[in-house]
């Protein structure tokens, strides 16, 4: 999970915006719409972010469509320190 995570948030553009993601979904469920509000970013921006973590295991969905709600992972949620640990490595807080 460290390798990917480091790939996700530190390795590739857009790893800001996943990282960011990441945190708010640690703190509660949230459809695409309502991430997009919390993070003032484009729909599309977040619909493109939540594929790419959903991709590789960080997030899961339950719903479907416009509705659907995004939760972390079990192994995300296990390993959300390592998370932290990338976050602040590269700088944010």
């Amino acid at each position: 999970m460290k390798k990917l995570l480091w790939w996700l948030i530190a390795g590739s553009k857009g790893g800001v915006n996943r990282a960011r993601i990441i945190k708010v979904l640690n703190d509660r469920p949230y459809n695409a719409n309502q991430l997009a509000e919390t993070l003032e970013l484009d729909y599309k921006t977040v619909r493109h972010h939540l594929e790419v973590l959903e991709k590789n295991s960080v997030i899961i969905s339950k719903g479907d469509g416009y509705g659907a709600i995004y939760f972390l992972t079990n192994a995300m949620e296990e390993e959300y320190s390592i998370f932290e640990e990338i976050w602040s490595q590269i700088g944010h807080k």
